[in-house]
């Protein structure tokens, strides 16, 4: 999803924002969303 700022410009801020995954501090949690991220992107695909 893109929404607009609202400081008078029209440059797009997008909601979702790419972040770097770091094993070392990753969770269980964060392992499992990572796992489950995979499976959409395979499905997505048509993997």
């Amino acid at each position: 999803m893109v929404k607009h700022n609202n400081k008078g410009n029209s440059l797009p801020i997008a909601k979702n924002e790419d972040v770097e995954f770091s094993a070392d501090q990753a969770d269980a949690a964060d392992l499992k969303a990572a796992e489950r991220a995979d499976e959409a992107d395979a499905r997505q695909e048509g993997k």
